[in-house]
């Protein structure tokens, strides 16, 4: 029994790491025609695909085109007939670069997996070739512009699908921008509430990461029943994947996750970690509305996040998050081998190292 529950895991997780490089090689031939469409004009007319193309490049775990493509063989999907999963799963990747080169601006990020990012890298060559104006702005301006220009790719490739995935879209790609907004808001204004860091959490990321490609690919494979079940799944699942985002951030080795370790504490990010900790202690309350925020005090920060054991109390949560999504599954109206599928899923983007 074991054996044949174990060739069905290996045979769902074949057909969705096979649709998954289908969806890379749609997106490299995307990409490959927009190099030759804008080739002609010169002046570096095709740096913008060229950046969206690096990104590509740089690997990437690929968990939201996984989910998608989950999403649909789970709901009966037929991988035989797959050019509409291909097309959802690709734009979903190429939302997640969009989502990357304008958190990177926004974050002011010098590395992405483990090569420099976009607005960087522009704002040197307008410095080196002497330009006209400010290297910073035409650095941001560049990746700005990269990251709009591969947003309008997945808009493209969105376009075709079926009405219901639509409409997931749709909603996918709202509720990202506007969890973004409120991390960047909350930030600024040091709101240090646990519950608006758990939503923030959910929105900005886990929505967008499990849930919604997810829904997406039932919705592809004509499944509009199963959206319940997966936005529960993906809720849990998505805020423990976010919640070991900043885990990772906190404690993580910056060689294995490709880009520098304490981005969040530097930028005072309000996560669960530090709300937590401000709840704790008046010193990282103190520290994160101390006027100015130097980047000696964003030091002090992460020592006393490292310090305050709430790590262990997030881990803990993302136990139980894990824990409620795979008993949900036990009973779900999924064919069994993706039931299992599934549950592997979330420990693994919820016990990832990067």
């Amino acid at each position: 029994m074991s054996t044949t529950r174990s060739a069905a895991s290996a045979d769902v997780r074949t057909a969705r790491e096979h649709l998954v490089r289908g969806a890379e090689q749609r997106i490299h031939r995307l990409l490959a025609a927009e190099v030759a469409k804008w080739s002609s004009l010169g002046h570096g007319s095709t740096d913008l695909v060229a950046a969206v193309q690096r990104m590509m490049d740089a690997g990437g775990k690929r968990l939201r085109p996984a989910f998608c493509v989950a999403g649909y063989l789970a709901a009966g999907g037929d991988p035989e007939r797959a050019d509409e999963i291909v097309d959802a799963a690709a734009a979903v990747e190429l939302l997640h670069v969009f989502a990357l080169i304008h958190d990177d601006v926004l974050d002011n990020s010098p590395v992405r997996r483990g090569v420099e990012t976009i607005h960087v890298t522009y704002g040197r060559e307008h410095q080196d070739r002497g330009l006209t104006g400010d290297p910073r702005r035409y650095g941001e301006g560049v990746a700005i512009l990269a990251g709009d220009l591969s947003h309008a790719y997945a808009d493209g490739l969105a376009a075709r699908l079926p009405a219901a995935a639509r409409e997931v879209w749709a909603e996918l790609r709202a509720e990202m921008i506007v969890g973004q907004f409120m991390d960047v808001r909350a930030a600024a204004e040091s709101l240090m509430d646990t519950g608006l860091a758990r939503w923030i959490a959910v929105c900005k990321s886990g929505h967008y990461t499990i849930h919604r490609p997810l829904a997406l690919g039932a919705a592809v494979a004509g499944r509009t029943d199963l959206d319940e079940l997966f936005r529960r799944y993906g809720t849990w699942v998505g805020e423990a994947f976010q919640l070991r985002d900043d885990l990772i951030d906190l404690t993580g080795d910056s060689a294995v996750t490709g880009k520098p370790t304490g981005q969040d504490t530097a930028g005072y990010k309000m996560t669960l970690l530090l709300t937590l900790a401000a709840e704790r202690d008046h010193r990282v309350r103190d520290l994160v509305r101390r006027p100015g925020r130097d980047r000696p005090a964003a030091a002090d920060l992460h020592t006393l996040l490292r310090e305050s054991g709430v790590a262990v109390q997030v881990e803990h949560l993302i136990g139980e998050l894990v824990g409620k999504a795979s008993a949900l599954l036990h009973d779900a109206p999924l064919p069994p081998p993706w039931r299992a599928e599934l549950i592997e899923m979330a420990h693994h983007v919820a016990y990832r190292d990067r």
